[in-house]
């Protein structure tokens, strides 16, 4: 029995053909790929992945994409290609749409895990639609007036808060001169239907009274928990506006993030567990990216590993969470995010995401972590670590130096040659996930800087942290890492030679973590001043001490 040698996933699945598989059944199949993430379906395999092989009448493929475009609504191009296993299967590339797809006779399907892990196409339901639009910012939900809802449903107490907020946190203080109503419509709080003022998603969300907010949008619900050990100290969940659960849960932050202070020249600096400004950007992004159309909180929890912020809702198309510093910033609900920005709770510029990593990387702890997120959250870990004191010392020291903040690249590859060592270009570039052209002209202005120091020219040349690093009572440390220079490579090279009473270029790349050419070029060198004797060419040669 021949095997396709894969299990059916989120993203392939397989189609028995032997009774021949009906039009629909495969158009259904397409619909749901599309809706989610694409994917390949293949003709001619039953679910447990043997191959039973393909119908006639599905071999002519162009004819079937043909046949698949006008049966989509709008047409998905799919690529087909017929493969020579051992019987005949067909694979139906399917790519994943930036719109919502269905079939022509209207019917919406997605693909699904179910309990055990396999996958099931299921009808996508009307609540489901916007959610999917809202993530290809195609739609914004936001900004929608709140079915059955009226302008008494905003809360004039949750309207001061904001107003307090504007005042507190710098923000358009032009707003403030705005009577109640007209702030509403500045900030898109409410729309006007019929010559009535009807409050928005965002309206409800930012300053709704705590129960039309219940009544009318029950998923926006928020959650904190604290743990000490397997202790838990705090545990509440509640539905209020975000403003009034944006407080709320700063002040259980507040009481448990503890500080410890250090000394920097005539300045004394706070260090948190976690950065009070990159909390404030984490939180806010979940309330302002969470997915409002589906059941679920936004949840807080704190505990001896760190701080976890999760949200309903993946990823908007485009983002992921290797490219999150450098995508196009845009969000899945764009009126609350231009409000939560002109109160002045949301970073201005849209880079938010550049405070939240900022706050680890100031104080030489690990990066924040969104490896956990999938296509239904995003979960954001920012891990707990005792602050490196020197490193600090040198960020605040070069910062104040130049009269503003380094830039992100910056602290990336300082934070990235901290837990290398020490480094090659292409080392540093691989461990950011980044082209090796914008890392090197961050890492060669950090040298100029003297926050970096260089060792050796060319391919091989290699980064370590400067002395500044290590501070003065680590200087052992900064020594070792820096390594052995030019002037004791030849000391070391006759000392590895006598007691293995040869050697060759590898050990000398291995011993003194040069690259390949700089050894040649040191052994040839020790060779022209008869020091060493060349025996043999190419990859078998090695030196002996003359």
């Amino acid at each position: 029995m021949a095997s396709i040698g894969f299990a059916e996933d989120l993203t392939h699945e397989f189609k028995s053909d032997k009774s021949r598989l009906s039009d629909s059944d495969i158009i259904d199949a397409v619909v749901a790929f599309a809706n989610t993430d694409g994917g390949e379906l293949y003709l001619g395999v039953e679910d447990n992945g043997e191959i039973t092989g393909l119908h006639k009448d599905h071999s002519d493929i162009a004819r079937l994409s043909a046949f698949i475009a006008n049966k989509t609504v709008p047409p998905v191009p799919v690529r087909c290609e017929i493969l020579d296993l051992e019987k005949q299967v067909l694979q139906i590339s399917v790519p994943r749409r930036t719109s919502v797809t269905a079939s022509s006779s209207g019917k919406i399907q997605r693909r699904r895990l179910k309990a055990d892990g396999t996958p099931e196409n299921v009808p996508m339901y009307p609540y489901e639609i916007a959610g999917r639009l809202s993530s290809l910012s195609l739609f914004d939900y936001s900004a929608q007036a709140v079915p059955d809802s009226s302008y008494q449903d905003l809360d004039p107490v949750e309207r001061e808060r904001l107003r307090n907020i504007i005042r507190n946190y710098r923000g358009e203080t032009s707003l403030l001169e705005l009577e109640d109503e007209e702030l509403d419509k500045a900030l898109r709080l409410v729309v006007q239907e019929g010559g009535k003022l009807i409050p928005t998603f965002t309206g409800l969300l930012l300053i709704g009274k705590a129960d039309r907010l219940y009544a009318l949008v029950p998923t926006a619900e928020t959650a904190i928990q604290v743990l000490v050990g397997t202790d838990i100290r705090v545990n509440e969940s509640f539905h209020l506006p975000i403003l009034s659960a944006f407080e709320k849960i700063t002040e259980y932050f507040a009481a448990w993030n503890r500080e410890e202070e250090m000394e920097i020249g005539l300045f004394r600096i706070s260090i948190p567990d976690f950065d009070k400004r990159a909390f404030r950007e984490a939180l806010v992004n979940a309330f302002c990216h969470r997915d409002y159309s589906i059941l679920g909180r936004v949840r807080i929890q704190i505990n001896d590993e760190g701080l976890t912020i999760s949200n309903p809702g993946g990823f908007v198309e485009g983002i992921n969470a290797d490219n999150l510093l450098d995508a196009e910033p845009h969000g899945r609900n764009p009126v609350l995010a231009d409000a939560l920005k002109r109160i002045g709770l949301a970073e201005r510029t849209g880079r938010g995401i550049d405070r939240i990593y900022e706050g680890s990387l100031l104080y030489g702890r690990v990066l924040p972590d969104y490896s956990q997120s999938t296509s239904n959250s995003v979960r954001l870990f920012i891990p707990r670590g005792v602050p490196d004191k020197a490193f600090v010392r040198m960020i605040s020291e070069e910062q104040q130096r130049l009269g503003h903040s380094l830039p992100i690249y910056s602290l990336l590859v300082l934070n990235a040659l901290k837990q290398l060592h020490q480094a090659t270009l292409q080392e540093v570039a691989q461990m950011l996930k980044r082209e090796e052209s914008r890392i090197k002209t961050t890492i060669e202005t950090l040298v100029e800087s003297g926050l970096v120091e260089a060792l050796g020219t060319g391919r091989g040349r290699r980064y370590l942290l400067s002395a500044k690093a290590y501070g003065t009572g680590n200087a052992v440390h900064y020594v070792r890492q820096k390594g052995i220079d030019e002037v004791r490579y030849e000391g070391l090279i006759l000392e590895l030679a006598r007691k293995q009473g040869k050697v060759k270029r590898a050990d000398v790349v291995e011993l003194l973590h040069i690259s390949p050419a700089k050894a040649y070029r040191v052994l040839n060198r020790m060779a022209d001043t008869e020091k060493l004797t060349l025996h043999g060419r190419g990859a078998g040669a090695y030196y002996t001490i003359v």
